[in-house]
Formats: structure tokens, C-alpha cells, sequence
């Protein structure tokens, strides 16, 4: 049983699959456990534990009785999701070529510690992810 995990609510859901089913085996190690890009669900564990579940947030709406809520209301991020990479400029390219989306590319951050290393882009979905490496 998974206890803790991120988990996503995607309106892309398709997008969103193959951008993770491709960038997470590599820069993570992530297994694909379940689910397809036809979803409304999908995960990804590394080491048999849960690391990231996709779910199709329509789908979530019309369980908690929320789809008549407006989908896509104006907010500051809510959520990032965050993995520390070998290669941060590596990760990033692979990223792009399967959909990401450039937010800030690859950057040397000696004021957030030593060493640290990061780089920010979204996913289909525009979840925003962080690479880093230090």
C-alpha cells in the first residue's frame, strides 16, 4: 500500500502521461505500476515505493462533486514537484523533447547552497517541476 506520494490532477491527462512515462524512468529510476495515457489514473514507483500518481482531474471533480467549479481559475502555483538528477542540463533537454516547457533553464545557485545546481520547466499540464542536483 502506498502512504505517501505526490499526486497530480492533471486536465491533460494523455499529455501528462507520456511527458512522466518519459522522463521518470531516467531521471528517477520510476517503474510505471499502473494505468495508461487513456487514464483517468496512472503511477510511478521507484524502489517499490509511490513516487508520483497521475489523476485526470475532471474525473476527480465529478467524484468529490466539484465539476461545476471553474477548471482553470487563476492561482499562484500550488504545487511543484521536485527531483534531484545526476546531469540537471541533461534532465532538462530530455524534458523538452517530450513536452516540457521551459521556465528557467539550468542555473548555478551557490546562494542556495554548495554546489546546487537547478533547473525549472512545466509539464503538459503546466505543473511546475524542479531539477536540481548539488
Amino acid at each position: 500500500m502506498d502512504v505517501l506520494h505526490a499526486r497530480l490532477l492533471v486536465s491533460r491527462f494523455a499529455e501528462c502521461f507520456r511527458f512522466y512515462d518519459a522522463v521518470l524512468p531516467p531521471l528517477a529510476g520510476a517503474i510505471l505500476t499502473g494505468g495508461t495515457e487513456a487514464g483517468p489514473y496512472a503511477g510511478w514507483d521507484v524502489g517499490g515505493e509511490g513516487m508520483l500518481r497521475l489523476f485526470d482531474r475532471g474525473a476527480l471533480a465529478a467524484a468529490v462533486g466539484t465539476a461545476a467549479l471553474p477548471a482553470d481559475a487563476p492561482a499562484q502555483d500550488r504545487a511543484m514537484l521536485v527531483s534531484r538528477v545526476a546531469d540537471v542540463d541533461a534532465g532538462f533537454e530530455l524534458c523538452l523533447r517530450h513536452g516540457g516547457r521551459a521556465a528557467v533553464p539550468p542555473t548555478s545557485r551557490p546562494e542556495w547552497g554548495p554546489g546546487m545546481r537547478t533547473a525549472h520547466l512545466r509539464d503538459p499540464d503546466g505543473n511546475l517541476i524542479e531539477l536540481q542536483s548539488y
